[in-house]
């Protein structure tokens, strides 16, 4: 996606971003409900042109993104009605913007609990594994059968078996593959995970939970000082007592009272 359709998308990929690092785990939620707003504007050339019209005031559209999506989590809604606010060369980039923020939820979800690397993995595993089992990928790329039959060969062949990320992602494949293959689509998905795998996990630790403005300021900062999109992991230890203890790679920046208390102890014994 280039040009307009471009620059909205890395815009709306931006605003995400501190939301994902905020939700975690719960960041594939998020995602899934966003691929039901995909499967919606797909079914429905009325309302995606509705929201990709640039002569429409933004504000009406964001009103009508509230109300169809009355019932969703209003990260969902929020992110949504910016998307629709956004200019887009084609009614189908938004759409296909929407597409990939979903992808990009679901797998910040696994990169939440460190297990990324292994939905790459298995995601890499299987179009392999596809590549030489003909029938099984005209099974899985079927439009004549329903989608109930096709998930349920995906959960025949993967459930039990693979992160339930990777499963949830290889049902979206079969179920809703948006004018791709199968396997064309499982590869988008992994093209997405490697480009995410690409930020700098950091590792922090606070004495409280942090608010959400406060990990968006921490992300910034590290950005900038690291040249890098970053991915917050937080965890809360109530016996840092203040302050925060940071953790890129081998890089460890420990500002929290209890480390100055034994600094200060280390002083005064030698």
């Amino acid at each position: 996606m280039r040009g307009t359709s471009g620059a909205s998308l890395a815009a709306a990929e931006e605003r995400f971003e501190p939301v994902l690092r905020s939700a975690g785990a719960e960041s594939a939620t998020l995602g899934e409900q966003l691929f039901v707003v995909v499967d919606a504007l797909d079914g429905s050339g009325a309302l995606r042109r509705s929201l990709a019209d640039p002569s429409r005031d933004g504000a009406d559209k964001a009103a009508l993104v509230a109300g169809v999506l009355s019932a969703f989590d209003e990260r969902v809604v929020d992110l949504v009605s910016g998307v629709a606010r956004a200019r887009w060369a084609a009614d189908a980039d938004l759409v296909d913007a929407l597409e990939r923020l979903g992808v990009d939820a679901v797998l910040a979800g696994a990169q939440a609990r460190g297990a990324l690397e292994t939905v790459e993995d298995e995601l890499f595993r299987l179009t392999r594994a596809l590549a030489g089992q003909r029938d099984a990928r005209q099974a899985l790329s079927d439009r004549t059968a329903t989608v109930a039959r096709r998930t349920a060969l995906v959960d025949t062949l993967l459930d039990g078996r693979v992160d339930p990320v990777t499963l949830v992602l290889a049902r979206r494949a079969t179920a809703a593959p948006r004018g791709r293959r199968f396997v064309a689509t499982l590869s988008y998905y992994g093209d997405v995970a490697a480009e995410r795998r690409r930020r700098l996990v950091v590792s922090v630790t606070s004495a409280s939970v942090l608010t959400q403005a406060q990990e968006a300021r921490l992300g910034e900062i590290l950005e900038r000082s690291y040249g890098r999109p970053v991915q917050l992991n937080v965890t809360v230890d109530p016996a840092v007592v203040g302050g925060l203890r940071i953790q890129v790679g081998a890089d460890v920046v420990d500002s929290t009272v209890l480390n100055r208390l034994a600094d200060a102890r280390r002083r005064l014994a030698g």
